[in-house]
């Protein structure tokens, strides 16, 4: 079936350019005035340390608290014991540099992938406080030459000045940070006791060093100093409600959109999103919204899938109520649903990545940000790609985009748990893999294109529509989309040599293909087919675009040539 370019909006001139897609003034954040203020205060918070400590080693000196300091750095060295001077160091140790900074990036990482949410602002709240606590320390140090305490230090000396103590900065910025964080964000009885644990470690830390040796009071004052000041100045910046980057408002997304839809320019086709609810949010639909409304699509309707119904009913409902657009926004298997719907149709899919692996996405060249990929596809044009089709025993006639397969891949993909996937994103079905290497191998028979069956061992046998997976590996070199063939790998390496030949194979990212007549290839072969019947001696583990099926012996599978049409970036096959 002929596909056609869709119309292209004309502005009139004189006409301001639109926005990037997904983008618009009514969602801008105001990063860049917050950026500019943090700045701004953090020169007036290290000239304040700074003049307070010039203040310190010049006219106030000799004046009480600072004529007294020596004799508290006395005091300390007098009580020194074997318990405390152990205890004295695993406190000091909380606010050294490495321990701080190992700390932050364990801390910012966990904000950022464990879910419900990443939490953006939270991370970068505490990743800017500890960095801005140190340029300021690092500023004062250069301003302010303070001596030691005159006694035996009990850890080597830095050549930076005695003034401020960058230890207490430090665990002041990173654990009363954390403190706010638990304080703000943790509902419960034990949200407290872990934030005065957490706020009791910069004192601990200031007392450590003052035991130790290596700062006069003075010093440890203004480090909680520096510390809490960083704590306030990036914490207006970024959490509190009025903070200077202000979120945008709640109608933020709905004046965008009523703003493009103002916009001249021709209408375009009714377009139907069809969006996986467990793996697209609110915000992610709001922007899909946005794109569409810069594009001219104004007769949009979003529909979720089920757990009965995964996209291909909604597909169906969309084409027979005339949509011309469909938007597919979901992982590899909501696609397959949709697509399977869409076969033959002639209706233009426009694929937006939201899942785990979103294979076809990477092969197809779009962006794995959603409302990136739809503003890529709504700016490129339509082409004609392959789909394959699989069935077998227990596996009804169906279609898949990317790849199916048997043995070793699908006992991963049943074995890897949802919230695995969640938590970690497609490492998931690495960690996964490697409890699965010692499966069993199989024993199988393939008929290609009618020529006679070739009798193999196998430990995966994938049927591929696409070549590369995560990570950008060529699991099957030269497998494309639009080739109007199907490709089928045989995996079968012995023992960690087989593996490291086969991982060789897939390195050189060439196509050596089989015959149907051939002999055995090694630890992988490779093999192109318009139609493949595969038959196992024993009941395998198979999977279709990811989505674990019920085991079984036989699978049947074939191309259908330009059977989908799919919007595509400029360029992109």
């Amino acid at each position: 079936m002929e596909t056609s370019t869709p119309a292209r909006a004309t502005e009139p001139p004189g006409t301001p350019a639109p926005p990037r897609l997904g983008h618009s003034p009514a969602l801008s954040s105001g990063a860049g005035r917050a950026v500019a203020r943090i700045a701004a205060f953090a020169v007036c918070q290290a000239a304040m340390i700074a003049g307070l400590g010039l203040l310190i080693t010049g006219p106030a000196r000799n004046l009480w608290p600072l004529s007294a300091e020596d004799a508290l750095n006395d005091a300390f060295e007098r009580v020194r014991n074997d318990a405390l001077t152990t205890a004295s160091a695993i406190a000091s140790g909380a606010g050294d540099t490495h321990t701080v900074v190992g700390v932050t990036v364990l801390c910012c990482l966990a904000l950022l992938l464990v879910p419900p949410l990443p939490r953006w602002r939270a991370a970068l709240f505490l990743a800017l406080a500890v960095w801005l606590q140190s340029l300021v320390f690092l500023l004062i140090t250069e301003a302010v030459d303070r001596t030691r305490p005159d006694v035996e230090r009990l850890d080597a000396s830095p050549p930076t000045s005695s003034y401020t103590s960058g230890h207490t900065g430090a665990a002041t910025a990173l654990y009363a940070g954390l403190a706010v964080l638990v304080l703000s964000r943790v509902r419960g009885r034990w949200g407290r006791p872990v934030a005065v644990l957490l706020l009791l470690i910069p004192l601990l830390v200031g007392l450590a060093r003052l035991y130790r040796g290596m700062h006069h009071p003075s010093d440890v004052v203004a480090g909680l100093l520096n510390g809490g000041l960083s704590l306030f100045v990036v914490g207006r910046a970024v959490l509190a409600d009025d903070a200077w980057a202000a979120r945008p408002p709640a109608d933020a997304v709905d004046i965008a959109v009523a703003a493009a839809e103002r916009r001249p320019g021709p209408s375009r086709e009714p377009a139907v999103v069809i969006v996986n609810p467990t793996v697209t949010d609110t915000a992610t639909r709001d922007r899909l919204r946005l794109v569409l409304a810069q594009r001219g699509h104004t007769d949009v309707t979003f529909l979720e899938t089920t757990e009965r119904d995964t996209g291909g009913g909604q597909a169906a409902d969309a084409v027979r109520g005339g949509a011309g657009l469909i938007v597919a926004c979901g992982g590899d298997g909501t696609i397959r649903a949709v697509a399977d719907a869409l076969a033959g149709t002639g209706v233009t899919l426009a694929v937006v990545p939201c899942g785990t692996g979103n294979l076809l996405a990477r092969n197809l060249g779009l962006p794995l940000d959603p409302a990136d990929a739809l503003a890529a596809a709504l700016t490129g044009e339509p082409r004609a790609l392959d789909l394959g089709t699989i069935s077998g025993d227990g596996i009804a006639r169906t279609h898949f985009t990317a790849m199916s397969g048997a043995g070793l891949d699908a006992a991963v993909m049943g074995s890897t748990s949802d919230r695995a996937k969640s938590a970690l994103g497609w490492p998931a079905y690495v960690l996964a893999g490697l409890a699965e290497l010692r499966g069993p191998r199989m024993r199988l028979a393939v008929a290609l294109d009618g020529a006679p069956a070739l009798h193999r061992t196998a430990r995966m046998v994938l049927i591929a529509n696409i070549g590369t997976v995560q990570g950008g590996t060529a699991l099957v070199p030269g497998a494309r989309p639009d080739d109007g063939l199907l490709d089928l790998a045989l995996f079968d390496p012995r023992g960690a040599g087989g593996w490291l030949r086969a991982a060789g194979v897939l390195m050189r990212g060439s196509r050596p293909t089989g015959t149907a007549t051939g002999a055995h290839g090694g630890p992988v072969e490779f093999f192109t087919f318009r139609r493949a019947e595969l038959t196992f001696t024993r009941p395998q583990p198979r999977e279709v675009d990811g989505d674990p099926v019920a085991p079984g012996r036989r699978i049947t599978a074939e191309v259908r040539p330009g059977a989908l049409t799919v919007l595509l970036p400029a360029g992109e096959k």
